[in-house]
C-alpha cells in the first residue's frame, strides 16, 4: 500500500494511501462505452476533467467491505436497480475510513460510476458508514482537507451531496441521456454537507443550482 504525504493549502499536512480497485482492460473499456451510450462521450481513454467534488457514503460498516464492494469490475446482479444502465461496477476516486484515513482507490481524474448524469465531471469521495449513526468528526476533518487539496489542484466549481445530485437536471454539466434514470438518495446526509460547506466556505465552492 503506497503513501503520499500532501499539504493542502490552508489545511495541515495529510495522508493519502493507495488502495485501488481493479482498473483493467475491461473496466476502462466499459467506462468508454458508459460515456459514450449515457453522456454521448467518445474518448479515447476513460479519464476526466473534474468540475465537482461528490460526497457519499457507503452505508457499509468496515473499509475492507465498502472496498470490496467497489473493486470488482463488474456491477453486482443485485443492484437491479442500476443495471440496466450498465454492467460497470460503482466506485469512487476516494474512500474515507471512520478514523479519518483518506484511500485513493482510482486516479484523481480516472472515470468512476458514482453520481448519475454527472460523472463525467465529478470526483467521487464515499465514506465509510453513514446511514443512521452519520459519519464522524474525523471524517469531517478528512473530506475537509481533501476538498481543499483537489481544489487547489483542480479547477473544482462545484461541492455537493450526492442526494443533490437531481437539482443538475437541465444544469449545462448534466448528460444522462435517459430522462428516466433516476435513483433516490440521501447521502452523506444534509447536516454533514451543511458542517463541510461551513468549514471550505473559503474556497466558493458552489453547490445545488436550486438552493
Amino acid at each position: 500500500m503506497g503513501l503520499l504525504l500532501l499539504s493542502a493549502c490552508a489545511s495541515p499536512t495529510f495522508r493519502i494511501l493507495e488502495k485501488p480497485v481493479v482498473f483493467d482492460e475491461e473496466r476502462q473499456r466499459l467506462s468508454l462505452e458508459y460515456m459514450e451510450n449515457r453522456y454521448n462521450m467518445k474518448q479515447d481513454a476513460p479519464y476526466i476533467e473534474p468540475k465537482m467534488i461528490v460526497l457519499h457514503w457507503t452505508a457499509i460498516p468496515t473499509l475492507e467491505k465498502s472496498h470490496d464492494a467497489m473493486n470488482p469490475t463488474l456491477l453486482p446482479g443485485s443492484r437491479t436497480a442500476i443495471g440496466s444502465a450498465s454492467n460497470l461496477n460503482v466506485a469512487a476516486q476516494f474512500l474515507i475510513d471512520r478514523d479519518g484515513t483518506i484511500f485513493r482507490q482510482l486516479p484523481d481524474t480516472a472515470f468512476a460510476r458514482h453520481v448519475i448524469g454527472l460523472n463525467h465531471c465529478a470526483i467521487g469521495v464515499e465514506n465509510v458508514g453513514g446511514g443512521k449513526e452519520g459519519l464522524t468528526k474525523a471524517q469531517l476533518k478528512a473530506n475537509e482537507a481533501l476538498v481543499r487539496y483537489l481544489k487547489s489542484k483542480y479547477a473544482i466549481e462545484y461541492l455537493i451531496g450526492h442526494y443533490e445530485y437531481q437539482d443538475f437536471v437541465d444544469h449545462p454539466l448534466w448528460k444522462e441521456a435517459d430522462a428516466g434514470y433516476r435513483t433516490q438518495k440521501v447521502d452523506p446526509g444534509v447536516d454533514f454537507m451543511q458542517k463541510i460547506r461551513e468549514r471550505t466556505k473559503d474556497l466558493g465552492l458552489k453547490g445545488s443550482p436550486k438552493s
